[in-house]
Order: C-alpha cells, then structure tokens, then sequence
C-alpha cells in the first residue's frame, strides 16, 4: 500500500510499507526508486519482525522533486517519513543513500535510532586514481545543459569508474 507525505518545501514523497513492528527506512542509492529496486523483497524478508518502508527519492518514480536539489531536501523528506512512521525509526542505506542515512542520523538528533549503512560512495585511500581537474566544471556544465542523463554517464564512469557498458542502462532510465 502506498503512502505520499509533504516534504517541508512541498514535496510528495510516496513510499511503500510492510510489516509490523519498529520502522526500518530503505534509502536507495542514486538512481533507484520503488519499481527499479529489490527493496520489495527485502522488505517481505524482513517484514515479519519489522515495518519495512521503501520510498521513491525526490524526483524519481512517484515522488515530485523541487527544485533546487540539495542533500539537505534529502533529510527533509525522511524527516518527514519518519515522523510519519510515529517520529522515530531505523534506517538502512545503500550507495548514496547510505550517505543520506548517515547525515540524516547525524542532523535529526534522536529521530533515527539504529542505522546500517552498506557501500558508501567514499574514497579513503589511493586505492583508484583521482577525477580530472575539470571534472567539476564539466559535470555543472552538462547539468546546466539539461543533459541529466549525459551527467549521470560521466559520474558513473568517471567518478565511479563503472565500465560504460554498465553505466549506459542508468543513463536511460526513468529519472
């Protein structure tokens, strides 16, 4: 069954939920959302001890997005899913959703209260070498043009280092 909350800007957030018990919050990494995701079945794994929520992110699937995007929005809209789910709840997050669920434990003080965090986006040796130096430029620039999938392509290839066979399915996905 699903639900659609106002983010504090206005935003619709629409999500999913199943099970019983504490709220465990699912924030899905960049490019997924509801029906692009094994959440679902995640969900019915967990749902005998849990009540499992999977959302759509802002802009994706069923959820609106305003603009200007800022990760602050982000923690805004699971503020608002939580305080939906009774103002407290765990949250797992996967990719970037794992850096939404960290900064949203860290900014809502007391809101979030177990968190599991599962590959985070973040590079903390030498282990693959660095972005060019008009990486940033570059990335603005498409994103200036409107070519949101273009940027998506360049990130995932360059920043992530996905071969472009991988990358170029998300270029044409949804959102």
């Amino acid at each position: 069954m699903s639900t659609t909350v106002i983010s504090h800007d206005g935003t619709r957030i629409v999500y999913d939920r199943l099970g019983e018990g504490t709220p465990l919050v699912l924030v899905d990494g960049a490019t997924g959302h509801r029906a692009f995701t094994g959440f679902d079945e995640l969900a019915r794994l967990l749902a005998s001890d849990l009540s499992v929520v999977w959302y759509d992110r802002r802009g994706r699937g069923e959820s609106t997005g305003t603009a200007p995007y800022t990760p602050e929005r982000e923690i805004e809209d699971l503020e608002a899913i939580i305080n939906d789910l009774g103002g407290n709840a765990f949250i797992y997050g996967i990719s970037s959703g794992a850096i939404l669920a960290l900064e949203a434990t860290r900014m809502l003080q007391g809101k979030v209260t177990k968190l599991v965090v599962y590959e985070p986006p973040f590079v903390v040796d030498a282990s693959r070498p660095p972005v060019s130096e008009n990486y940033v430029a570059h990335l603005q620039d498409l994103l200036a043009q409107g070519r949101r999938g273009d940027a998506l392509l360049y990130f995932m290839t360059e920043a992530v280092g996905l071969p472009v066979e991988y990358a170029e399915p998300m270029k044409h996905s949804p959102q």
